[in-house]
């Protein structure tokens, strides 16, 4: 069996006269990182090992927030460019290429690609993966490459934690 948590990045800000990648998160979107990370803790029976981020200031900015809530070190994120990604393809791509000995795998990114994914992979249709959302999804497969519908365990958003 594989799992696969995908993590939304948390509300960004708007307020810096930055490019895209460094937009930074607003206080909400820490927070709101801060309830989805806490709620999975408490509802998940595993921290997972193989924790990957796009390398989106948003997007690593919500991933250690939820490293540092798991107690686990900064060193566990890997950083990938295929994960800064809006349409899906290449974050499927990657999770397809990924180790098989990998069981669980938690990806933070972006938006519409995790709303997208999560309705082509899941099994609970969600029309939009709010910012700090999170989407576990378990397969019945042995190697990543055989990536097919899944079942969605649970899915946590900030709104309903509030």
């Amino acid at each position: 069996m594989k799992t696969i948590i995908l993590v939304r990045h948390g509300k960004s800000s708007w307020e810096y006269d930055v490019i895209d990648r460094e937009r930074p998160l607003k206080s909400r979107g820490e927070n709101d990182a801060e309830l989805v990370a806490n709620q999975f803790v408490k509802i998940n029976d595993f921290i997972p090992k193989n924790i990957f981020s796009s390398p989106a200031n948003r997007a690593l900015s919500t991933c250690k927030i939820f490293v540092r809530l798991f107690g686990i070190s900064q060193n566990s994120i890997n950083v990938d460019e295929c994960l800064y990604d809006f349409v899906g393809e290449n974050v499927i791509d990657f999770i397809k290429k990924l180790p098989n000995d990998y069981d669980d795998v938690m990806i933070f990114g972006h938006n519409h690609a995790f709303t997208s994914i999560s309705n082509i992979f899941g099994s609970t249709y969600i029309d939009n993966l709010p910012t700090s959302g999170l989407v576990k999804i378990n397969f019945e497969i042995d190697n990543w490459r055989d990536l097919e519908k899944g079942t969605t365990e649970f899915i946590i958003t900030p709104k309903e934690l509030k």
